[in-house]
This record gives structure tokens, C-alpha cells and sequence, in this order.
């Protein structure tokens, strides 16, 4: 069962043809296959998971109507709250910090009667870049090659997913956290717009500043986009506990034919490889032949949205950075020291300004996209790096912040985007996303099935190296 996707296994519960209990006990003994090898599920809800799939049983066979996921297993990141479980960060300082209530996403997903089978790994309090090692719980590794990133930081859900321990991947994205897994695992994510799902990133009870508020977004990660288009319908709107969401609606209005798609192989000039340049030029012909008019662009204002987006989190994560410093190791704390050495934190008044700066970003892209309602491009302008990726020194942090500065701008000025992958090149998949304008989800996902109908999908994959420990603390 570990095979079907989410979509298949929900109809297969609501009808009968299978029980949730099946269906649960299916991936709990796929987790204890393969995770010894991935290290993606940190700790699993066996226990509450089997009760949940007991209570939809006993449901359907008294005849009551099952939700959209019925029965569906589901991850969920290490820093979003599941009640009666430690949101931990990946650090000790939270390892006991047993959530109260769950978060708004996972209250929705269980309310479509979908149930969360795991807790899955993320970079110690997501600061650690393209990678996937807390310190409480190791390094997660790629399942298709071992030698990999599953990406960062939503990485435990992507490698998950991908290998079969879960249908969907609960996770969150202010930078490609979702998107970057997405590409490396050889699966599906959705950064949906800002306003369009509900979260709570308080972090120990403290409120987040204004970055924080604006640039995360938490989201589904699936093996098809099928699968992604029904978790995000269950995701979407106004929440008590998020006063930024809103009630939007799930598709916007038809557009004029043929719909402009602006391709970016190389998203501010600053050098792709061949391999993602390739990607991306066979998407854009995939949608060349479903009809879309496409054409090279350049996008507005590329360079100002990196620097805005810099300055913004430099200069909150500097007011914070003495409290957050003694939670992380020397390795984990590097990626955001070299970061605020980069991009100093700002003075009250430019913080002020740059603020201001974003809203203006936001508006040329608005109406750059009235033109091209569609993007297409690389997640990240270069290749898989390896599971624990060193960053020794500013210049080998510069290269690696621009490789995803694609995710950085769209992040900024809040416009959704899926990851959808194109192949498998040299063993490992590759892939590209479909930005779209602001809670125009619809059209990203229309256009990404489009890119799947012609190029497959790949996953689940066994590790073929399940039998040995593949990673350490």
C-alpha cells in the first residue's frame, strides 16, 4: 500500500476496499524498512496513528461520510506543533516542549480524516541551509543516492515521501525549505502563497517578528501533483489562529488563452549548470506544447528582492542571534553568521525603509505578471550537493545562497510556486518550478501536471543500500 499515492489510498478507505488500519500498519512497516537507511522519520505516532485509523473504520462501517484524505499517513516537521508531541526545532533546548494543540495545518489535514504517522527531520531551528542535520537526530540522506541532499529544510518529508513512509509530507518553506526537498527527492511541493494557508510559527511561545510573519509559509509535499492539488484544497483559508490568512478563493478567474509563461533558466545572471539549464528548457517546451505561449524573460527587480530579503532577516535574526546562538553547534550556527557577515544587520531606519522597499517589489511583480501569470525555472541553479554540505567561507556561501535565489524573491514578495520534477539525471531526479501570480495556485498546478502528464513520476524508490545505517549524529 506504501506504493499508492495519497488520492488513491482515500478512496480506497472511503469505499471499503481497504481499512485505515491497513493502510497505517502498510507505512509503519514501510518506516521500519527503510528509515534506518534515510533517517527522514524522527520519531513515529504509532500509537495515536492506529487509534485514528481504528476511529475512521469504525466510521465508515457505520455509514458515516469520510474526509477528502481519508486514511491517509502523513509526516510533519520537527517545528510545527502535532498535540501530545515535542516540537523540538531539531535542538535539545525544545526536546521536551510537548505541544499543547496542534498547528492550524495539521488540525485541517486530520480534519479531512488524514492522519499524521510521524515527526520528521529538519537542520537544527531550519538554520542550516541546504541540508537536513539536527542535532537530536542526525542527518537525513537522500533515498535515491545516499551521497545527497535530501535538501533543506523540509528534507525529512521529502525523503519520506519519496521512499514510501508517507503518503504527504507536511513541511514549510520561507526560501524553498519545501521546494528544494521537492527537486532533490524527486517529488512534488507547493509554497502557496503569503495569506493563502493558515500556520503558527511561534517558536516557545514567542510571537514572530515581521519576517517571520511574511516570508514562511508551511505546505504539502506528495509524490504527485494530484495528490499536492487535494492536501492544498483541504489547507487553504482563514484560520482563528492566523489572522493573515484569508478567504480566498481556490481558483481564481479564467484567464485569456494562450497563458504567457515567462522563462528564467538563469535567474540573475549568475551562472547555471548545463544539466539545469536543460531542465528548464524542456519544461518550457513541454508547455510550449500544451498551448502555453512561451518566451525568455527577465524578472523585475531580481536584485533588489535579494537584497531586501537579506537585510530584512539580518536584521531581526541580529537582534536575536545572542539567544539563539547557545541552542546550535558551530556548524549549524555557520550558515547564519556568514549570512549577517554578508548583510550586516540594518539601522531602525533602513530596516524601516527596506520594509517599505519589499511592498514596491511586490507591486512590480504584480504587474509583471499580469503580463506572464506564469514562471518557469530552476529550484536551484546547480546540482545536488552532498547530505552534510560545508560551507567554509563567504565566497562558498555566496555561490550557494544565489544557486536558490529563485526561491529567496519569490519568497519576498509571496507568490506561489510547485516543484514538479522533470527526470532522473545521473541517478538523481532534477526537476523545476511553476511560479504563479499571487493565490493563483490554480494556474501553478494546471501547468504542473502538465509537466507531469509528459514526464512521470518517480517515486516511491527503495534505498538500495536499505540494510546498512547510512547516517550519524
Amino acid at each position: 500500500m506504501w506504493t499508492q499515492n495519497a488520492t488513491e489510498l482515500a478512496a480506497a478507505v472511503r469505499s471499503g476496499e481497504v481499512g485505515a488500519v491497513e493502510v497505517i500498519r502498510a507505512h509503519l512497516d514501510r518506516i521500519t524498512e527503510v528509515n534506518p537507511a534515510v533517517n527522514a522519520v524522527t520519531r513515529t505516532l504509532e500509537r495515536e496513528a492506529l487509534a485514528a485509523a481504528e476511529d475512521i473504520d469504525r466510521r465508515r462501517a457505520s455509514g458515516e461520510r469520510l474526509g477528502a484524505l481519508a486514511g491517509v499517513p502523513f509526516t510533519v516537521k520537527e517545528n510545527i506543533d502535532v498535540r501530545g508531541s515535542a516540537t523540538t526545532h531539531g535542538v535539545p533546548h525544545f526536546e521536551h516542549a510537548i505541544a499543547e494543540s496542534d498547528a492550524p495545518q495539521v488540525r485541517r489535514l486530520r480534519a479531512a480524516d488524514a492522519i499524521p504517522i510521524g515527526r520528521s527531520n529538519m537542520p537544527d531551528l531550519t538554520l542550516n541551509g541546504n541540508d537536513c542535520t539536527s542535532q537530536l537526530f542526525g542527518t537525513t540522506v537522500n533515498p535515491w543516492d545516499r551521497t545527497k541532499t535530501p535538501g533543506g529544510t523540509s528534507g525529512g518529508d521529502g525523503a519520506a515521501v519519496a521512499a514510501g513512509m508517507a503518503a504527504l509530507g507536511l513541511g514549510n518553506d520561507s526560501g524553498g525549505s519545501i521546494r528544494l526537498p521537492a527537486m532533490c527527492c524527486g517529488v512534488t511541493g507547493l509554497k502557496a502563497s503569503h495569506g493563502r494557508l493558515p500556520s503558527d510559527h511561534r517558536v516557545g511561545g514567542t510571537e514572530p517578528t515581521l519576517a517571520s510573519q511574511l516570508l514562511p509559509v508551511d505546505g504539502p509535499i506528495a509524490r504527485t501533483v494530484t495528490d499536492l492539488r487535494a492536501a492544498f484544497h483541504v489547507l487553504a483559508g482563514p484560520d482563528v489562529d492566523d489572522p493573515l490568512a484569508l478567504p480566498v478563493p481556490l481558483d481564481g478567474p479564467p484567464l485569456s488563452e494562450p497563458i504567457r509563461v515567462g522563462v528564467v533558466a538563469d535567474p540573475g545572471g549568475f551562472g547555471v549548470h548545463p544539466d539545469v539549464r536543460a531542465a528548464v528548457e524542456r519544461a518550457a517546451a513541454v508547455l510550449g506544447d500544451a498551448g502555453y505561449a512561451v518566451e525568455e524573460v527577465e524578472l523585475p527587480r531580481y536584485t533588489d528582492a535579494l537584497t531586501a530579503y537579506g537585510k530584512l532577516i539580518s536584521t531581526e535574526f541580529g537582534l536575536s542571534w545572542p539567544r539563539i546562538r547557545p541552542l546550535l553547534t558551530e556548524e549549524s550556527a555557520r550558515h547564519m553568521e556568514l549570512s549577517m557577515e554578508r548583510m550586516p544587520p540594518s539601522s531602525l531606519e533602513d530596516y524601516v525603509r527596506v520594509t517599505g522597499e519589499r511592498h514596491g517589489i511586490a507591486r512590480d511583480w504584480a504587474r509583471f505578471q499580469q503580463r506572464y501569470p506564469l514562471v518557469v525555472g530552476p529550484v536551484s541553479t546547480q546540482l545536488i550537493g552532498g547530505p552534510r554540505p560545508r560551507v567554509s567561507g563567504p565566497e562558498e556561501h555566496m555561490r550557494a545562497t544565489l544557486a536558490i535565489s529563485l526561491n529567496t524573491v519569490t519568497s519576498l514578495v509571496g507568490v506561489p510556486a510547485v516543484a514538479v520534477p522533470t527526470g532522473v539525471v545521473d541517478g538523481v531526479p532534477m526537476g523545476v518550478q511553476v511560479i504563479g501570480a499571487r493565490f493563483r495556485e490554480d494556474l501553478c498546478l494546471t501547468a504542473a501536471e502538465a509537466l507531469e502528464r509528459r514526464f512521470g513520476s518517480f517515486t516511491p524508490v527503495t534505498p538500495d543500500w536499505k540494510g546498512e545505517q547510512a547516517w550519524t549524529r
